[in-house]
């Protein structure tokens, strides 16, 4: 069955750079400018979960004095990848100094 879902980020825009669909939990990951949503396929605007992961303010200022924006000093989530069950392998630009890191993903009973 084929159906449409429209979600609203609270934070108002998302910047959209990358998605993963997790279909062994029925999720959507999102990626977007400082944020990753977690999003259920069932519930797309009532059952999300947000992680804040924006860059360093160390990492803002060095990317500021270097003469960039803010927006580009933003940490842009450019890869979300699944490395097992329970974590995603997230990456993001950290204001041009990129980082990734691991992201609890799983049910809390695994």
């Amino acid at each position: 069955m084929n159906r449409t879902s429209v979600f609203h980020s609270p934070s108002g825009y998302l910047g959209l750079h990358v998605m993963l669909l997790d279909e062994y939990q029925d999720r959507l990951f999102v990626g977007g400018k400082n944020l990753i949503y977690s999003l259920s396929l069932d519930r797309v605007s009532e059952n999300y979960r947000e992680i804040h992961w924006p860059s360093s303010s160390l990492q803002v200022e060095e990317c500021t004095i270097k003469g960039r924006s803010m927006e580009e000093c933003a940490n842009h989530i450019c890869a979300l990848h699944r490395y097992n069950r329970t974590h995603l392998l997230a990456c993001g630009t950290g204001a041009f100094d990129p980082i990734c890191t691991f992201v609890r993903a799983g049910h809390q009973s695994e």
